[in-house]
């Protein structure tokens, strides 16, 4: 019986120790190949809101798309990245000016690491007191970063006025932040920033710069469901005639 019991005792705090992901302050999970998500969490309006990142493991290190939103998780990202690949980051580079993406530059920059934004979301950074960038891109941009290839496109307002995309047109894989919300979402999120009226025309420049793409990430929803572009389409396309 006391063996029973002990058992019992046993699995249960297995069950406790190993249940404590959903609480866990930062995920990794592989999406394809060399292609990593992670995610931090913040509170927004009283919740507990995820906050997607990627980075790439390349030849000439990992390139880290976005910084995580939890100040406490910089450090803990690029040790993880480390301990789990054996590489260091030595690029990031943020999709717009808000702090879910780009609390952790300044951080960053502090470890050596080449940190980029364009010059609109340098300028828009500078404008809100937000954290900055060391190199600046004035126009899209082709990154060769050993074996991989990927562009940083503008393809203009939307969530706002800076928003980028990654797109790695071999992999067929569109980073999309912000701008792309995911299959489920009921809106488009916050539009405090946002131009709601061109939003539309914006997705509408995504969707014919990366055709038929086999993953689009996307920041606060699930990013595996690939009709996240067209759904955003739609929701935006609603957002124009409410306001028009």
């Amino acid at each position: 019986m006391r063996t029973i019991i002990l058992t019992i005792t046993f699995i249960f705090s297995l069950t406790n120790i190993f249940g404590q992901t959903d609480e866990a302050k930062l995920k990794i999970s592989q999406l394809t190949g060399d292609f990593y998500i992670y995610t931090t969490y913040n509170t927004y309006e009283g919740s507990q809101i995820p906050a997607n990142g990627m980075y790439l493991l390349t030849n000439n290190g990992v390139v880290l798309f976005d910084t995580p939103w939890d100040t406490t998780q910089f450090q803990p990202l690029i040790d993880s990245i480390k301990l789990r690949h054996n590489k260091s980051v030595t690029t990031c580079i943020a999709t717009h000016w808000h702090s879910d993406r780009t609390e952790g530059l300044e951080y960053y920059k502090q470890q050596g690491i080449n940190t980029y934004t364009t010059f609109l979301t340098d300028e828009l950074s500078k404008k809100n007191n937000k954290k900055r960038a060391q190199f600046l891109m004035t126009k899209d941009t082709i990154f060769n970063v050993g074996q991989y290839s990927f562009e940083i496109y503008y393809p203009g307002e939307g969530h706002t006025a800076d928003n980028i995309i990654v797109w790695f047109s071999k992999e067929k894989i569109i980073y999309g932040g912000c701008l792309i919300k995911g299959a489920d979402a009921e809106n488009l999120g916050y539009l405090g920033d946002g131009n709601v009226l061109e939003y539309k025309t914006t997705l509408e420049k995504v969707q014919k710069k990366c055709p038929d793409p086999k993953f689009i990430i996307v920041s606060h929803h699930d990013w595996n469901n690939i009709n996240s572009l067209k759904h955003s389409i739609k929701l935006a396309k609603k957002l124009k005639i409410k306001n028009s």
